[in-house]
């Protein structure tokens, strides 16, 4: 949940003593580090919704937290260097408070030393023969783990870690091979053209071709860890610090701060094209259908980028050996202005293509509906809603409350009983997009209580009264689902003007946060980045926060998620729940008998072999991801990999779901589908997910038992 407001009053309010070091600009890195460390210091100290005392505990915590995060897995410090460490546990509270680089440059230093140790050990046990067949194992679980004792273990500790990558990637390539083999033996069946190219590989040259593909992403591993500069290092160990204060304070440098933007607005200016680093090479990755790339039709997935020529009057850029997000930045620019990739084809084929760069739109973020004719004859509305997407630099920019208005007027044309809202998977985003999709269903009222960290609280109000849509109303939403998803779903649920179905519990993240500017007392044109923060705490009109316990469904179906770790009171150091007294609100006379519709919904879903199966699956598959060991000798490896198989085939008919469910596309969509490629592509594969989804089918039969 982030709130977009001005700080500067407030700022203004703190003691000038606290801030007198940030107003030197500082001169070279270190002083850079040191000022962006007291200033979030300060920051912290003053404007956080909770915070804590910068003492000998809180230095604990950081100490502890900051290794969870450069060393999780327990493979790079030595225990020499843990009991080295160790002496300062308590003193990065004083460190904090006198921008005092010592532990951060102690442990860096010897995080690059280690890294460069560690590559050439790897590159020294690649070059003899890897024996897949002694009886070792390899511990998964990193609580499990110490850091080793000596460069003996801690070889011994790499070489497991090879091994368990080889066998993984030899049970790939089984796998694929297996699949390859029924397709032909399917195309054989039938008599038709036969263009599968199965290869049959004997043991040997799989452990040949396994140790290639893990030798080589090992190899790049170690690249891109040597690239990292010293202020993506420092990037962590400020968040060791933010992030004990709560979960959702983080410290954005410049470039994270542009990746958050971009996410946060649904919109990026450049050609519309992931980039992947595979083997010392940057290749196209997918590409997002109607951008630049993908209209070129002279760019493909897996083209291996050679250059980037940012301007028309510069000159390229080798980019071979370059990090992702180095060239990402290149590739993206100013709206209109042509930027040039050298490719180099599957074929071999090496050439240029230009592109206008464009602003591409991240669909998955924006609103689109469709409409379903349900079983009983009548038709309902559907709306996923992935993001409350605001863009607060641009007065006419997209938000998520008029893309949902825009939906709702298109679909009441086409005679709709009622509206599915999806908010599954939605993050959240704009608190003040809540109100104003909340005024779409329904007259002015609260929505939300919001408390500040001196204990004050503002009630915040839908002030609109002329809702476009106050017919039968059902939410969607799952563990994923959490801050303005939640308060939007909560109110709805509080009114009695929806009903809310899916996971026992949402998300349960009760907290707002807005950015400060790191630069404000500074005179200097450099970017020094942005603290993330956490101001506030919002509670729903009954009094009770949203954070953790997040909204109990009305109806609760059980998916995947929920059997796994996903929440916010599994997060570390979350803010507490809390209840403060209720707003004034009255409920509405939508008259829902939750009762019958619960009953009822259960009672189907008992009977439904697919959810049963589907629970079977994720109770399986959450026991595998807490699997603490597993063996190295591949015999017993690929024993275990076929009684998994054989789990797996059982669970393949989850894939084959259809719920029987037909949609319809706006009249207006029909049409464009037939001239704009793009959106019709983008459209099958929507429908194409859509008509797998058992839940919806379920949220359909929900609502259209509600009157």
């Amino acid at each position: 949940m982030y709130k977009k407001f001005k700080l500067n009053r407030l700022l203004w309010l703190l003691p000038l003593t606290t801030l007198v070091f940030c107003f030197n600009a500082p001169k070279n890195d270190d002083e850079k580090m040191q000022t962006i460390m007291v200033s979030i210091k300060n920051t912290l100290q003053y404007l956080h919704y909770n915070p804590k005392p910068i003492n000998d505990a809180y230095s604990q915590e950081v100490y502890k937290y900051y290794f969870e995060s450069i060393d999780p897995s327990k493979r790079f410090f030595l225990k020499s260097d843990m009991d080295e460490f160790s002496a300062y546990q308590t003193k990065l509270d004083d460190f904090f408070n006198e921008g005092d680089l010592t532990f951060f440059k102690l442990t860096s230093d010897k995080l690059y030393q280690r890294i460069d140790e560690i590559d050439k050990t790897t590159q020294d046990i690649f070059s003899k023969p890897i024996n897949l067949d002694e009886d070792d194992e390899i511990i998964l679980e990193p609580k499990l783990k110490n850091s080793a004792a000596t460069k003996e273990e801690q070889r011994n500790e790499w070489k497991k870690y090879i091994k368990y990558n080889i066998l993984l990637e030899i049970e790939s390539l089984n796998n694929r091979e297996e699949s390859q083999k029924k397709k032909k033996d399917s195309i054989q069946k039938y008599n038709l053209q036969d263009t599968i190219k199965l290869e049959i590989l004997t043991p040997e040259q799989k452990i040949a071709k396994a140790t290639d593909e893990v030798k080589d992403q090992i190899s790049n591993m170690f690249r891109r860890s040597k690239k990292r500069n010293k202020m993506d290092w420092f990037t962590v160990y400020m968040n060791a610090y933010t992030e004990v204060f709560d979960p959702h304070t983080t410290y954005f440098s410049p470039k994270n701060k542009e990746e958050f933007d971009v996410q946060f607005s649904g919109k990026v200016i450049g050609i519309g094209a992931i980039i992947q680093e595979k083997k010392g090479y940057l290749h196209l990755g997918e590409l997002t259908i109607g951008a630049p790339a993908w209209k070129s039709k002279q760019l493909t997935t897996g083209d291996k980028i050679l250059k980037v020529k940012s301007k028309p009057n510069e000159d390229a850029v080798n980019v071979v050996g370059m990090l992702s997000d180095e060239a990402v930045r290149l590739i993206r620019g100013a709206k209109g202005v042509p930027v040039t990739l050298t490719v180099q084809t599957k074929d071999g084929t090496i050439k240029d293509v230009t592109m206008i760069r464009e602003e591409v739109a991240i669909e998955d973020t924006f609103a689109r509906s469709i409409v379903i004719d349900a079983p009983n004859g009548k038709k309902y509305g559907f709306i996923n809603l992935p993001s409350f997407n605001a863009d607060f630099d641009n007065r006419n920019g997209r938000n998520a409350s008029d893309d949902v208005k825009n939906e709702i007027l298109k679909l009441k044309k086409q005679n709709i009983s009622g509206i599915i809202l999806d908010l599954r998977n939605n993050g959240g985003g704009s608190l003040t997009e809540v109100g104003d999709i909340m005024a779409l269903f329904m007259e002015a009222g609260s929505y939300v209580q919001v408390k500040k960290g001196d204990g004050r609280i503002e009630i915040l109000k839908n002030k609109t009264s002329a809702p476009i849509w106050t017919g039968p109303l059902l939410i969607m939403q799952n563990e994923l689902s959490a801050s303005a998803s939640e308060i939007l779903a909560g109110a709805m649920e509080d009114y009695g003007r929806a009903v809310v179905v899916g996971s026992p519990q949402s998300f349960g993240k009760g907290t707002v946060q807005t950015f400060v500017d790191l630069n404000r007392f500074l005179n200097t044109s450099d970017d020094f980045g942005q603290l993330k923060l956490t101001i506030q705490k919002f509670y729903r009109i009954t009094g009770e926060s949203n954070q953790q316990k997040g909204i109990i469904s009305d109806i609760q179906m059980k998916d995947f998620y929920t059997y796994a770790e996903i929440g916010e009171r599994y997060e570390d150091y979350p803010l507490a729940w809390d209840k403060i007294s209720p707003a004034a609100f009255q409920k509405l006379n939508y008259h829902l008998d939750l009762e019958t519709l619960r009953r009822n919904s259960e009672a189907r879903i008992a009977e439904n072999k697919y959810y049963n199966m589907l629970q079977e699956a994720s109770e399986w598959k959450e026991k595998l991801n807490k699997e603490e060991k597993i063996t190295l000798n591949q015999t017993k490896f690929f024993e275990i990999m076929k009684e998994r198989k054989a789990q797996i085939e059982k669970f393949k008919t989850l894939d084959k779901q259809n719920n029987g469910l037909k949609f319809a596309l706006h009249p207006d969509e029909i049409l464009r589908e037939k001239t704009d490629e793009a959106f019709a592509k983008k459209t099958e594969n929507w429908m194409k997910i859509l008509q797998k989804d058992f839940y919806l089918q379920e949220s359909v039969n929900i609502i259209s038992e509600m009157n």
